[in-house]
């Protein structure tokens, strides 16, 4: 039996999950579904000041009150650098770590700086025009590449809107990634992101990782839930 811990991305919440988590728990696996602070069911938590580091300690409180050892940590795109934070508070605790087309940070940088320049300038406008300046807007599910239409009408329901804080905050780590043997990096071949395309090659190329590239859109865990929980599975056992 493994544990998954698995960390939503942007606008999402543990919610996103939902059709992943049977599937693990069905194959006799433990699973913790980590909502973040200001988002899904915790959304009336949201402040000006929910940052990156709120949400690393999020997924650092669920180690610690659950208990949690040897965990194969899951991170969502957004959700990816999260985990990096964490994994770096928590390292002797992770067993894999399970980047789903997702931010990978390096340490001394924040999520903004990051980004391709489209793409960034793309989130400041909707934050300066539609979000306080502080909130960045629901994007629709469909600008992901969801497979069907059902399905980004149900995810667009459930997003609530990001804090920008998060994306601001400058990330310091030790490179969990270094210390961890069994890494792997999931891309999404629908969806169109260079910065994702980056990591996917870099990973490639790196013996240490294990990289699949999955034939849907960004929301893997809705699109492909089955094939998303047998390459969890396989990771574990890795």
């Amino acid at each position: 039996m493994a544990t998954f811990v698995l960390v939503h991305g942007a606008w999402r919440g543990g919610w996103c999950w939902m059709r992943v988590t049977p599937l693990l728990r069905a194959a006799g696996h433990e699973v913790f579904t980590v909502t973040l602070t200001g988002l899904g069911e915790r959304a009336h938590l949201l402040t000006r000041d929910t940052d990156l580091d709120t949400h690393i300690a999020d997924v650092v409180n669920t180690f610690e009150f659950e208990d949690l050892h040897d965990v194969v940590l899951v991170g969502h795109s957004y959700g990816g650098a999260v985990i990096t934070g964490a994994a770096d508070r928590v390292i002797d605790r992770v067993r894999a770590l399970y980047y789903v087309d997702a931010h990978v940070p390096p340490s001394g940088q924040d999520l903004f700086t990051g980004m391709h320049e489209a793409r960034r300038e793309l989130f400041l406008k909707g934050m300066n025009e539609r979000g306080d300046g502080w909130l960045i807007p629901i994007f629709p599910a469909e600008k992901f590449g969801a497979l069907r239409a059902e399905d980004a009408a149900w995810i667009d329901g459930h997003c609530t809107p990001h804090p920008a804080k998060t994306m601001l905050t400058m990330l310091t780590h030790g490179d969990p990634t270094a210390k961890i043997d069994n890494l792997t990096y999931i891309r999404a071949e629908k969806y169109a992101s260079p910065q994702f395309d980056e990591f996917y090659a870099r990973f490639g190329a790196d013996p240490r990782w294990h990289t699949e590239m999955f034939p849907c859109g960004h929301d893997i865990m809705v699109d492909m839930p089955e094939r998303l929980a047998e390459s969890l599975i396989a990771a574990a056992a890795r």
